[in-house]
């Protein structure tokens, strides 16, 4: 006999049907259809989330604190400096180029966004 739509099984648990359909529920009052998917990615969220701690920090302290090779690191920098998330200034300490990034305030503002919707996403989790 198959389930009514929408029916809660005997354990408790609701289908992941009906556990996505409560948040994008959610996320549908809130305004957010799906993640910010130019953060969500692993470095990029990496990125923003060290500039956001520590206001901003070097190619090479990025480099190390995140693991990344150099191309890898440069291109995601590049994807979030193209959105407006990130600024990038480049200068020379004497003969070494030294490259900085810093959150700006539209990066800030989505990385936010960002959190507060897994927040979401954690809640509706837990109440499912």
């Amino acid at each position: 006999m198959a389930a009514r739509q929408g029916a809660v099984p005997k354990d408790g648990r609701r289908p992941r049907s009906a556990w996505l359909a409560g948040v994008r529920g959610r996320h549908t009052q809130a305004g957010a259809l799906e993640l910010d998917r130019l953060i969500h990615e692993r470095v990029r969220l990496g990125i923003v989330s060290a500039l956001a701690v520590n206001g901003s920090l070097t190619f090479t302290d990025l480099k190390e604190l995140l693991g990344a090779t150099d191309g890898n690191l440069s291109a995601h920098a590049r994807r979030l400096e193209d959105a407006g998330y990130v600024t990038c200034e480049k200068s020379f300490e004497g003969r070494m180029p030294r490259t900085e990034y810093a959150l700006t305030e539209v990066g800030l503002r989505e990385l936010e966004y960002y959190l507060d919707h897994m927040e979401a996403i954690i809640q509706a989790t837990r109440d499912a």
